[in-house]
């Protein structure tokens, strides 16, 4: 089944344990990554456990996004320019799949958040210092199979191969990926709004917009989100929403008045001493 932009709105999103937002997208059958953009960089971990991806690519920008699972999927291959559209990415499951050499996850080396790797059932883990190689090319790991790494891992691996390159910037001549905006160019799904393109396409102004995407960051249920999203596609103002310049315009009449009602009965009190 293919990964489309009504799958993508279709499926499961919920709060899960540890309080993200998360994407199920669990055993569709699903052969490659496409059409992401559809879910407009809402959530913080998506689900492709049970599916039968071959590559990790084809990713949008997504910069909420930091959790990854992979699992029992046929991975033997990752984008060399991953990091570029997922910078937050900090834990990635690919237990089960098809990587085979140590160089297959080189291309993790351009994330530049990831702390927590797990590795477990692909062939690269049989190979000869499999663990030392991948705290070498990776030193910013934390976690490795769900063991932490330790200092004295850190110190074999150093002998072993030499101390880390530092992470800095792209060293790869193959060039940068396509980056696009979550929804861009997708048929039928409405670009991410933010406060500037709703007030243009709407006629909503600049701070009911933000006020509006203040609220959607801090909304805690996929309810709600999908509720103030509606709102802000619509340009209808909910009436829970605070507006910064509601309160001040009420303080700014409310002094006028009372600066109003001043000069009256200082106008009265002329008038009757005359």
């Amino acid at each position: 089944m293919r990964l489309t932009a009504e799958l993508i709105n279709k499926s499961p999103a919920y709060i899960n344990p540890v309080r993200d937002r998360e994407l199920d997208l669990r055993g569709h059958k699903i052969p490659q990554i496409e059409n992401l953009g559809a879910a407009l960089d809402q959530f913080d971990t998506i689900d492709f456990s049970d599916n039968e991806i071959a590559r990790l690519e084809n990713f949008p920008l997504m910069k909420r996004l930091h959790t990854l699972l992979l699992s029992n999927n046929h991975i033997g291959r990752i984008e060399s320019t991953l990091g570029e559209t997922l910078p937050s990415l900090s834990t990635l499951v690919l237990t089960n799949n098809r990587l085979v050499n140590l160089s297959d996850i080189d291309p993790l080396v351009g994330l530049p958040s990831l702390r927590n790797l797990c590795l477990i059932d692909n062939t690269l883990t049989k190979r000869q210092n499999y663990r030392l190689y991948i705290i070498f090319k990776l030193p910013n790991l934390k976690v490795l199979d769900f063991r932490k790494i330790r200092p004295k891992e850190r110190q074999d691996s150093e002998k072993l191969f030499g101390k880390p390159a530092l992470p800095g910037p792209k060293d790869s001549g193959k060039g940068k990926a396509k980056v696009f905006v979550p929804g861009e160019g997708i048929p039928g799904v409405a670009q991410p709004a933010t406060a500037t393109t709703a007030a243009n396409s709407i006629g909503m102004s600049v701070e009911q917009a933000q006020a509006l995407r203040a609220a959607i960051l801090a909304a805690t249920s996929m309810d709600e989100v999908a509720r103030l999203e509606r709102a802000l596609q619509s340009g209808h103002i909910p009436a829970d929403i605070i507006l910064p310049s509601s309160s001040s315009s009420s303080s700014s009449s409310s002094s006028s008045s009372s600066g109003s009602n001043g000069h009256t009965s200082g106008a009265d009190v002329d008038m009757k001493q005359a």
